[in-house]
């Protein structure tokens, strides 16, 4: 089954209240079948290029779905979705041995 990262994007003035924990702990309870990784909170960032207005990466998490558009169905319920923010989701393409070895190979020539 194909693995999907959640990029939760908060809105930049976002606080975490009590409700909004429990919140996230209902919405990780009802994917937690799909959960192949909880991720983690991001608080330093920076952006590079374009990042979406008005928001700042909050987090991730990784998942497993039979599609794209289960995953998507599964992100709908992030409680960020009613509080101003959203869930970018992309699937997770493994690179071939051959693509990794070769990336490696240049990233130490230049080194």
């Amino acid at each position: 089954m194909p693995s999907y990262m959640f990029s939760f994007r908060l809105p930049s003035d976002f606080t975490q209240s009590p409700e909004g924990r429990e919140a996230w702990n209902e919405f990780f309870g009802g994917i937690s079948p799909h959960l192949e990784e909880l991720g983690n909170p991001i608080f330093s960032r920076q952006s590079v290029g374009e990042t979406g207005a008005d928001t700042v990466l909050g987090g991730y998490s990784l998942i497993t779905a039979a599609t794209l558009d289960e995953a998507c169905v599964l992100a709908a319920g992030c409680p960020l979705i009613n509080n101003g923010g959203g869930v970018e989701v992309g699937e997770i393409t493994p690179l071939a041995e051959e693509v990794v070895a070769s990336r490696m190979a240049g990233a130490s020539a230049r080194a």
